[in-house]
């Protein structure tokens, strides 16, 4: 069953589709095509400001130009970069559910746009989850006149949460929670919520060689020999990065402050935005390559995120594989206007091709 959004663009999992105000905005902008929870747990996560932190920086410069948990940085800015220590959401998932069947409900869409709801935690809390948004998605079914499309997007990649590597590195730890897929619902059937993973991104290719024998060793378990995920998010940030501000300490001082904190006091933490791009178009390209090799995979549609913040990333994106794009960094930048710069930009593109083609052909 396809993603099928219209238009292929949307936010990724981030701070910024936390609160209900945020997930209302990405809702109501008519340049998504779906929208994306910020990740959660059965019962919410731990939220720390003194910890849990983001800045956006300029690349060049590597000077932080905004320090915060909430809020956007002012459209005039032109960082496009970020680091964060972030961890999940603070709201869980019934509450997200809770939340968007207000919305879809108050809406006057005919057809409620698309919802995915980025979910993580252990292979049996995977479970609860699907079970409650696949309940809540046949009830409004059933009950309602709204006709929902949710999907899950199972996030096992955030190199921030101590002590717990993400289980989308390992191929023994992946396919636990494809079996759990395998043995616990009827995934891919008509109606049904779609499933899928958001990954790492990987670096080398032994890394890519797991994934996709984790995907085929749970299609083997399946009762028609399917792979049960229908999309690969990618990717997620990349962790281990530092961002350091102005030397604050005395002259010949070997070292500088961090530029936010972190539960190791050292501010490492997860890269995202255009010092991200060129690894993200690299896993998007590759797992399309890799999935399109085996027929059991082939179905397995991917959302390219990683540092798209103008019409030429996200031609990028697609053209490297990516059925729909998804805008992290720059939604924090630039608020929900970054959706209709892109789209504008690609019927301003449009428009000048066909142009060309009319003044070619007279």
């Amino acid at each position: 069953m396809p993603l099928k959004f219209e238009p292929p663009l949307l936010n990724s999992a981030n701070p910024w589709a936390t609160s209900k105000a945020d997930l209302q905005a990405l809702y109501d902008c008519p340049y998504t095509g779906a929208l994306t929870t910020r990740t959660s747990l059965t019962d919410g996560f731990g939220h720390n400001d003194t910890i849990h932190q983001y800045c956006f920086f300029h690349d060049q410069e590597h000077e932080p130009k905004h320090n915060s948990v909430h809020g956007h940085l002012p459209s005039s800015a032109k960082s496009i970069s970020s680091l964060n220590t972030l961890g999940y959401s603070p709201l869980s998932t019934e509450l997200y559910l809770d939340v968007i069947s207000d919305i879809i409900l108050q809406s006057n869409r005919s057809l409620p746009k698309p919802v995915i709801f980025s979910v993580t935690g252990t292979p049996e809390d995977i479970v609860r989850h699907y079970h409650s948004i696949r309940f809540v998605h046949r009830k409004l079914w059933l009950e309602t006149s709204a006709k929902p499309k949710f999907l899950m997007e199972i996030n096992l990649s955030c190199p921030n949460i101590a002590g717990k590597p993400p289980p989308a590195y390992s191929r023994t730890a992946l396919v636990e929670y494809l079996f759990a897929l395998n043995r616990s619902w009827p995934v891919g059937q008509t109606g049904e919520v779609m499933v899928g993973i958001k990954t790492p991104p990987y670096t080398y290719q032994t890394q890519f060689d797991e994934i996709i024998a984790a995907l085929l060793e749970s299609g083997q378990h399946a009762i028609d020999n399917m792979c049960p995920i229908s999309f690969i998010t990618a990717t997620n940030t990349l962790g281990n990065c530092l961002v350091l501000s102005e030397p604050a300490l005395p002259p010949n001082t070997p070292t500088a402050i961090p530029a936010i904190n972190s539960s190791s006091g050292t501010g490492i933490g997860g890269l995202a935005g255009s010092a991200l791009h060129p690894l993200a178009l690299g896993n998007v390209a590759t797992l399309r390559r890799m999935l399109d090799a085996h027929k059991e995979l082939k179905h397995i549609e991917i959302i390219g995120v990683g540092g798209v913040s103008d019409t030429a990333g996200y031609k990028r994106m697609r053209g490297v594989g990516a059925s729909a794009v998804g805008v992290g960094t720059a939604l924090g930048v630039e608020g929900t206007s970054i959706f209709e710069k892109i789209w504008k930009g690609l019927e301003e593109n449009l428009a000048e091709d066909l142009e060309e083609d009319s003044e070619e052909e007279y």
